[in-house]
């Protein structure tokens, strides 16, 4: 047990980026001359993440040339069955492995050789014995057709550790779901990097549907609009004057007046030159690292957790237009 405890420790930092990023593409490659660009339209999208499965020939050789000629992207070896394959990947300079479901013998021999393994978990048993090995990482899979999110939000409830990367089924229309679970780590999937569009050389393609499936999985939206002002009785007078315009009722509280649910007037000035802007996410943690990769830097000293440690609620460290703007968790 003692070496799966320092195995894990080393593992640590890889698990925790593919939590930032939050998508896994899972890569079927055919040709290995594709793998490059195909790396680099994944980086250019947002994702500088792959899982390269073994189910092809080619899987090797273009896991090596993308590790060798597209730096700041991690990349992963999926469909590990046995131990041979194990070294394989290693070798070939993987930072992660996958397989499909939970094979002692393969986990047991990948933490033994320091490197993070994500094994499918599906029932209380695997889950069970992935923990018993010092596991806090499972792939869901198959997901949709396993039970989906109702089933992993169920099936977790006894384990406060475990985290889920659900694959299989996931595409740009259910991943907001799996993603505002906060026991989900990442979402593994396939549908902005088909074999289609790989085989066709469609990188511009794949780079655009990779933009839209982390704008799908943070699901960015407006909250509400904040107006500094003076006074209690200037941020009452304000409210009244939207309640007439928008038929919507005012409702007082501590700090501030709302006009219906969109407009919050504040009482005195608060953050921002002007006010604020209130921006709903499904993972505040998520999107906060989307962001910091694209430098918008976030006020570290704004950061609030829930109960369990989650970060849920950050303002972004610079104004914009005068307003300050802050992430909340929906």
């Amino acid at each position: 047990m003692q070496e799966f405890k320092e195995a894990k420790n080393m593992t640590n930092n890889i698990i925790e980026e593919i939590g930032k990023i939050g998508i896994i593409p899972v890569i079927k490659i055919d040709d290995v001359e594709k793998a490059i660009p195909l790396a680099q339209s994944l980086k250019a999208g947002g994702i500088p993440i792959a899982e390269v499965t073994f189910r092809t020939a080619h899987a090797e050789e273009a896991i090596r040339k993308i590790c060798k000629d597209v730096p700041g992207i991690i990349i992963g070896a999926g469909t590990v069955l046995n131990t041979e394959q194990v070294d394989r990947a290693i070798d070939s300079g993987v930072q992660f492995i996958v397989s499909p479901g939970f094979n002692l013998k393969v986990v047991s021999y990948a933490i033994k050789k320091g490197v993070p393994i994500i094994p499918g978990c599906s029932t209380p048993t695997d889950i069970e014995q992935a923990l018993e090995v010092g596991l806090e990482v499972v792939k869901f899979f198959p997901a949709e057709q396993a039970g989906g999110i109702e089933y992993i939000k169920a099936v977790s409830a006894p384990y406060s550790t475990i985290k889920f990367v659900p694959t299989g089924g996931i595409n740009a229309n259910n991943i907001s779901k799996y993603t505002a679970f906060n026991k989900t780590l990442a979402c593994g999937g396939s549908w902005m990097v088909t074999s289609d569009l790989i085989n066709a050389g469609n990188f511009e393609k794949i780079t655009s549907l990779c933009k839209e499936a982390i704008l799908a999985m943070l699901g960015f939206s407006f909250v509400h609009l904040g107006i500094n002002t003076e006074s209690a009785d200037t941020a009452a007078k304000v409210a009244n004057n939207f309640s007439l315009l928008f038929g919507i009722p005012s409702r007082d509280t501590s700090n501030s007046v709302y006009a219906g649910d969109f407009i919050e007037i504040m009482k005195k000035p608060g953050f921002g030159s002007k006010g604020h802007i209130a921006i709903g996410t499904n993972s505040v943690a998520k999107a906060a690292s989307y962001l910091e990769r694209h430098d918008i830097p976030l006020n570290p000293e704004s950061i609030r957790k829930d109960s369990s440690g989650n970060i849920n609620f950050v303002y972004f460290k610079e104004e914009i237009a005068g307003f300050a703007v802050h992430l909340f968790q929906k």
